[in-house]
């Protein structure tokens, strides 16, 4: 509570005291009682309520996100007539009681809205904003101006608008600059990619056309963008089909690393089975070499030392053997030494029979 609120106070109190001073001083006067102490207590009520009312007339409190003009009918002398060309601050201030009056204003932000939504905007009810794009499309449009009153223009602004710049500069102001810039767009522009440009147009007029009714803009917020039922449909349609595309390229795509990483591996496998027949080609060669390399070493060593192969056969008998029959047609290890034929001895001729013995009787 200010000062100027207490004034008030007390001044609407001193009335109910002299009020009640005045039916005391009847009663009493009714009873034939004694009213020369009484009539003093009344004046100075009076007084009292008169000097209180005259102090609350003329005290004016200016809350710091307020400021005031001070209208004075009697101000004719400096324009504007019948306004102080100061207005008046945040604070207590005095103004000629009963003569001049003070209509502040609020300099904080105010936000104003038009939406779709019943509750959401100054008015109720559906107050969305209808425009038609650059290519017939119907839009309704859900928006939010924050605004504030210009402190160094609020005279001006009392003199043309006074309490009446909300309806007859915001809304207006707003409504006429969306629906010019929107018609400059196509709906799909709107939506996607200008939306951010559309939005900055839309700034842009209605902070030049609040200057010139002493407003200014601190914010524009394009809050919503609805369609008609028919685009809407449409558009549905068309993500749905850019979704299916999107899909089958994806689809395709997979089919193609697929087919990609198995020619990687059947390229690897064959890379993979070249290096291994070349590694096994160089070794089957290093081996033909160090055979063929043994074997010239073998001769030599057989060609000094013949009997070395015979000595070597001999190492690789087993340890048991007793017998060997050697085929006497086929050639074998052993240089087997010439055994001489033997000489056959006639065979004897038969012995003649022996006469059997005679026995006498």
């Amino acid at each position: 509570m200010t000062v100027a609120d207490v004034v008030k106070v007390l001044a609407s109190l001193s009335w109910l005291l002299v009020i009640g001073a005045i039916a005391f001083l009847v009663a009493t006067a009714a009873r034939r009682g004694g009213v020369g102490r009484v009539i003093p207590l009344v004046i100075g009520g009076v007084v009292l309520a008169l000097a209180l009312t005259v102090a609350s007339a003329g005290l004016v409190a200016v809350d710091e996100r307020e400021i005031g003009v001070v209208r004075n009918p009697f101000q004719q002398q400096v324009e504007p007539k019948g306004l102080r060309p100061e207005s008046m601050g945040a604070g207590l201030h005095w103004v000629v009681p009963f003569v001049e009056t003070v209509t502040t204003y609020s300099i904080s932000r105010q936000t104003y809205t038009m939406a779709s939504v019943a509750t959401e905007g100054q008015v109720t009810g559906d107050d969305s904003i209808p425009a038609r794009t650059k290519d017939g499309q119907q839009v309704q449009i859900d928006a939010s101006l924050i605004y504030e009153i210009d402190p160094a223009q609020v005279i001006q602004l009392h003199i043309a608008w006074q309490a009446r710049y909300e309806d007859q500069v915001i809304r207006p102001v707003a409504r006429s600059a969306i629906r010019d810039a929107v018609s400059q767009f196509g709906v799909e522009e709107i939506v996607s990619s200008k939306r951010a440009e559309l939005e900055q147009a839309i700034t842009d007029d209605i902070a030049t056309k609040l200057a010139a009714q002493n407003l200014r803009l601190s914010d524009f917020l394009l809050r919503n963008i609805t369609f008609s039922d028919e685009y809407a449909k449409a558009v549905e349609q068309k993500q749905i089909a850019e979704q299916l595309a999107q899909q089958a390229e994806f689809i395709v795509e997979q089919r193609k690393q697929e087919a990609e990483q198995a020619r990687q591996v059947a390229e690897g496998q064959a890379d993979a089975a070249v290096i291994a027949a070349e590694g096994g080609a160089k070794a089957r060669l290093v081996q033909a070499e160090a055979e063929a390399k043994a074997l010239d070493l073998i001769a030599a060593a057989l060609k000094d030392n013949p009997d070395l192969i015979q000595y070597t056969y001999v190492q690789k008998l087993g340890a048991n053997v007793q017998v060997m029959l050697v085929p006497s047609n086929s050639p074998y290890l052993f240089n087997l030494p010439q055994v001489p034929e033997a000489t056959v001895a006639p065979e004897p001729a038969p012995a003649a029979p022996v006469p059997a013995p005679t026995t006498t009787p």
